[in-house]
């Protein structure tokens, strides 16, 4: 019998099968040593086969996983050295962000889409809070949404708070599989009570000494959207870490740089010093912008020091 995941909380899932019938699943034991390098084998949006374990008490076995149309992979936050697969089969990633309480930082921003690029998930930026905003976070926001939209990635301002924003962004998510990202604090699950009426997700304040949100959500979990479409909301993240990334592959995930590489003179540029180098030329001139050719220049960066 094939289902659909909507929720993980590690050893247990929560699957609806082909009839809109909810099953609690577990892992058939010989899963876990198929060849699984993620700390999660089954992620939420993955398509499982189940056996009925029982039908009174509504349990199931997931006993294999149908192949991935595509995921988002990062670094897992407890094992440095192992990846964690955020969500699978997704037509869209968005990034919620804020420029204050908490301030997102555009280096974090940048990773999240250097990521959506490495897995080939389209994405967009969604900058909750606007109610908070006096006239340097909103020079902030144009500037940015200037530089992102030029790159090609949908930039939208919201706020949870007033309900502002709220119709355009249903029309980017309307009839998508969508996961929401962000880090803890910008307002995720906010959003989803504005967007999903009734789903009452906890909110939390931001916490007061530090500044940094406080994690609400602790579990991926996916909700279908009134409609049409499913929204998989995310546990906030400190940093995205990315995985299985090398030097010379980096700008092939900048849709600016990706466009100009070949009229670089060396084939393995690195876009630093090199002669005849098209990405540096295009940033000289304006082309690319400054902002994300230091963004770039930070991921080589973290590469480099990486210690595995």
């Amino acid at each position: 019998m094939k289902a659909l995941v909507y929720k993980s909380t590690g050893s247990w899932y929560t699957v609806q099968d082909e009839s809109g019938r909810t099953w609690n699943a577990r892992i058939k034991g010989v899963l876990k040593l198929d060849d699984i390098t993620s700390t999660n084998p089954v992620a939420v949006g993955d398509y499982v086969e189940l056996d009925i374990e029982s039908d009174e008490a509504n349990t199931a076995l997931i006993t294999s996983i149908n192949d991935r149309h595509n995921y988002i992979n990062r670094q897992s936050p407890r094992h440095k050295h192992q990846h964690h697969i955020v969500a699978a089969n997704l037509d869209q990633s968005l990034l919620v962000a804020t420029l204050k309480e908490p301030r997102t930082s555009q280096g974090f921003i940048d990773r999240f889409l250097v990521a959506a690029e490495m897995y080939h998930v389209k994405a967009a930026v969604v900058f909750n809070k606007a109610d908070i905003y006096k006239q340097k976070e909103l020079a902030q926001y144009e500037q940015w949404k200037a530089m992102y939209e030029a790159v090609g990635y949908p930039v939208l301002l919201v706020s949870a708070e007033q309900n502002s924003g709220k119709e355009e962004l249903i029309g980017l998510l309307k009839d998508k599989t969508t996961l929401l990202s962000g880090h803890s604090g910008v307002g995720k699950s906010s959003l989803l009570n504005m967007i999903i009426p009734g789903i009452n997700q906890q909110t939390k304040d931001i916490s007061g000494w530090s500044g940094k949100g406080q994690h609400t959500t602790t579990f991926a979990e996916m909700f279908d959207l009134p409609g049409g479409g499913r929204i998989i909301d995310t546990p906030g993240m400190r940093e995205f870490g990315l995985v299985d990334i090398q030097k010379k592959e980096v700008s092939h995930y900048f849709p600016e740089m990706r466009k100009r590489l070949r009229n670089c003179q060396f084939n393995n540029c690195l876009h630093y010093n090199e002669p005849g180098c098209a990405i540096k030329e295009a940033v000289n001139d304006g082309s690319i912008h400054e902002d994300r050719y230091i963004s770039y220049l930070s991921i080589m960066e973290s590469i480099e020091h990486k210690s595995y």
